[in-house]
């Protein structure tokens, strides 16, 4: 009977978790639509948080790539003037990188609604 009531109680303290995160995204980055994000991005930083090998795959014309592995030690090469357009695969990594960002001072974020796999612009693969 313990299990249970200790399986209960992580369960909901996951999905509080989960709300917790869900609605603190949505207050610190902004998340566009394809349409939007087009309008946007060249003005802006616009930053690939996907690994190397999935950027060389094909990643957006003018995008720089900033794995979520290495963002700690590469925040300096974003500036904190500039708005920060971010993307990855399918929308996750991007917005843990802008929790990230925010959390080291950055407040202009935005993110591509379902990632680059919903992506219909130009792409470059090397």
């Amino acid at each position: 009977m313990d299990t249970i009531y200790f399986l209960l109680i992580l369960s909901g303290a996951f999905l509080v978790y989960s709300i917790f995160i869900f609605f603190y995204q949505r207050r610190i980055v902004k998340t566009l639509t394809e349409e939007e994000f087009k309008a946007g991005y060249r003005k802006a930083q616009l930053i690939d948080v996907r690994e190397p090998n999935e950027f060389n795959a094909g990643h957006i014309l003018g995008a720089r790539n900033i794995p979520m592995s290495q963002l700690k030690m590469r925040t300096k090469e974003i500036r904190p003037d500039k708005p920060v357009y971010l993307y990855c695969q399918s929308s996750t990594r991007s917005g843990r990188a802008a929790q990230m960002l925010y959390r080291k001072g950055y407040r202009d974020l935005y993110q591509l609604q379902g990632g680059f796999k919903k992506w219909a612009g130009k792409v470059k693969a090397k």
